[in-house]
């Protein structure tokens, strides 16, 4: 049955490719609510976690540190893409995301709170899963907004902006918590403040078209749970542009989640934490010189692939640094290298994604299961990880296998036929 004239612009509105330019200031909130995420994500996990566990568990650190990260991205990987799916749902007169950008940034700094006070392995785990589940709802609701209001000409420098905040987000919260506040307890619960704050700007001021209740499909409990699986043979560019996310994330991941103890106990370096510090700072700037620009290059030639490929290769080449030497200067010059690499692949991969997503009313749906190339790294490379720091080289062969998955991803973006 056809829509009457005002349900089909409704229709349009919330489905249609975007064609309207969107505005600095919209941008810019965007941007200060993906901050807020990436900041809750990241800090944890590179600072107050490794020195919350060390604290608890001194002799065991690494595997609880393993343990609860990868429990944290177990949870992630079913949280985002099932708070997706109920955001591409949900009928509120505030729009599909914003909902879920303000409720996941209080559940997530709920769980930050209840993280602080945990004085066990087992409780830390628990309040990181809750702040996980959170932060993920939260996430869900921060990156689809690309896709539903930035038109092709303009992705990838918005994309570039966002994506710079992940960066940004762990130089402040490293700053916050190793220079403004003291302790573990605090950071946790500055950074739960704080996560709320930051999304409150694109929350309240920022409108988007509703989802007209007529629209919404009905529920169905086995075709929701099947809707997210989607099938690479009908749609091989979205599961091509997963696997090179998947690939290229899982060596990052390989690459910084152990830099604390790397810092520590093969560099040798005084203070690990100011390390960490410092070489975040370095490689964020670097993103930053490559992240806006690159993205204006990549969306006036309309390509793409070219760009994944360049980064892999460079950031390939700065896990290759830090496998063959294990200096503080060797590790200064890495961050520089993976952080330029780095900052092109922030710009240029979220734009590429956007554009094998198979169906406009399953936006944040699909995006969560592209987000599972993010999260899904976090819960295998600790199990990638000890291993091959204990039998095959330390942290030689754990870099040097990071190079190498590193450039496998960037490879495998050729394999991507709809995207020049």
């Amino acid at each position: 049955m056809a829509h009457a004239p005002e349900e089909a612009a409704e229709d349009v509105a919330v489905f249609a490719e975007p064609t309207v330019p969107v505005k600095a200031g919209w941008t810019a909130s965007l941007s200060l609510s993906t901050l807020a995420v990436f900041m809750a994500f990241m800090t944890p996990i590179q600072i107050l976690l490794p020195l919350q566990l060390e604290q608890i568990d001194p002799h065991d650190k690494n595997t609880a540190l393993s343990l609860v990260t990868g429990l944290g991205a177990l949870v992630a990987v079913l949280a985002n893409p099932i708070a997706g799916a109920w955001s591409d749902r949900t009928t509120s007169r505030f729009g599909r995301r914003r909902p879920w950008i303000l409720g996941g940034a209080l559940a997530g700094a709920a769980g930050l709170a209840i993280t602080a006070s945990q004085h066990t392995v087992a409780g830390v785990a628990v309040g990181w899963c809750l702040a996980q589940a959170g932060l993920n709802a939260m996430l869900a609701g921060v990156t689809t907004p690309i896709a539903d209001r930035v038109p092709l000409t303009q992705r990838a420098v918005v994309s570039g902006w966002t994506g710079l905040m992940q960066s940004i987000g762990l130089v402040l919260g490293a700053l916050i918590t190793t220079l403004l506040v003291t302790g573990v307890r605090s950071g946790y619960v500055t950074l739960a403040v704080l996560t709320v704050a930051l999304a409150l700007p694109f929350v309240l001021r920022q409108t988007e078209p509703a989802l007209p209740r007529e629209l919404r499909p009905a529920f169905e409990a086995r075709a929701f749970a099947r809707s997210f699986w989607v099938s690479p043979r009908r749609h091989p560019d979205f599961g091509w542009a997963w696997l090179t996310r998947f690939l290229i994330n899982l060596g990052n991941a390989l690459g910084t989640l152990y830099l604390f103890y790397f810092l520590a106990d093969a560099v040798h370096y005084g203070d690990p934490g100011t390390g960490v510090l410092i070489l975040t700072v370095v490689y964020t700037l670097c993103a930053a010189l490559t992240a806006v620009p690159v993205g204006v290059l990549s969306d006036r030639a309309g390509r793409r692939k070219g760009f994944v490929v360049l980064c892999s290769l460079v950031m390939a080449a700065a896990a290759l640094l830090l496998a063959l030497l294990h200096t503080w200067p060797s590790a200064l010059a890495a961050a520089a290298v993976l952080g330029a690499g780095y900052g092109v692949y922030l710009a240029v991969d979220q734009a590429l994604v956007t554009q094998v997503l198979p169906e406009a009313a399953d936006r944040a749906k699909d995006l969560g299961v592209i987000n599972i190339a993010n999260s899904g790294p976090q819960v295998l490379a600790p199990a990638l990880a000890s291993p091959v720091i204990a039998h095959l080289g330390g942290y030689t062969g754990l870099y040097a296998t990071a190079a190498l998955v590193i450039l496998a991803g960037g490879l495998l973006v050729h394999r991507i036929r709809g995207v020049a």
